[in-house]
């Protein structure tokens, strides 16, 4: 039998509950969080943080205590090959998960979960989540959000910690 590696999204909450306290107000929507994800597997956390990051001891990353954790199903995919996958996105695809090209609302880090996440295990991130940004946008403050930070675009401002 081959063996198996669970694959698990670690879900935070940027906001710090805030998201869904002040979000009526901010964004003319309610919202439940401002997600962060992570994928976890073979006891190591890789997420977006200024590019690609790898943190050894999975829920000890700035991003405090996830408030989910989602099991993904297992994957067969061994380490080396998926260590080579991440490589690759980190070398070659056209600097996308570079913090230079992090955008709030179109290029976050769920959308890098979401990409992990179907190499390992064919499934993508939930909606609630991956879309969130765009129910953001569509919010009747949406635009107005979008012009505030700027388009969303740039390593820090879609890595900021964020309270409302």
């Amino acid at each position: 039998m081959d063996d198996e590696f669970p694959v698990k999204v670690y879900v935070y909450d940027l906001s710090q509950g805030l998201a869904s306290v002040y979000s009526p107000m901010i964004l003319g929507t309610k919202i439940d969080a401002i997600y962060h994800t992570s994928t976890v597997v073979y006891g190591q956390e890789y997420y977006i943080d200024q590019g690609i990051k790898v943190c050894a001891k999975p829920g000890t990353t700035k991003y405090g205590t996830p408030i989910e954790v989602l099991d993904m199903a297992n994957t067969q995919i061994d380490q080396d090959t998926f260590s080579d996958f991440v490589q690759e996105l980190m070398e070659h695809d056209e600097g996308k998960y570079h913090a230079s090209a992090y955008d709030l609302f179109d290029n976050n880090c769920n959308h890098f979960t979401d990409v992990l996440v179907e190499f390992l295990v064919g499934r993508n991130l939930e909606d609630r989540i991956l879309k969130l940004p765009q129910q953001v946008l569509a919010g009747p403050n949406g635009q107005l959000l979008r012009q505030m930070l700027g388009g969303g675009a740039g390593g820090d401002a879609g890595n900021a910690r964020f309270g409302f």
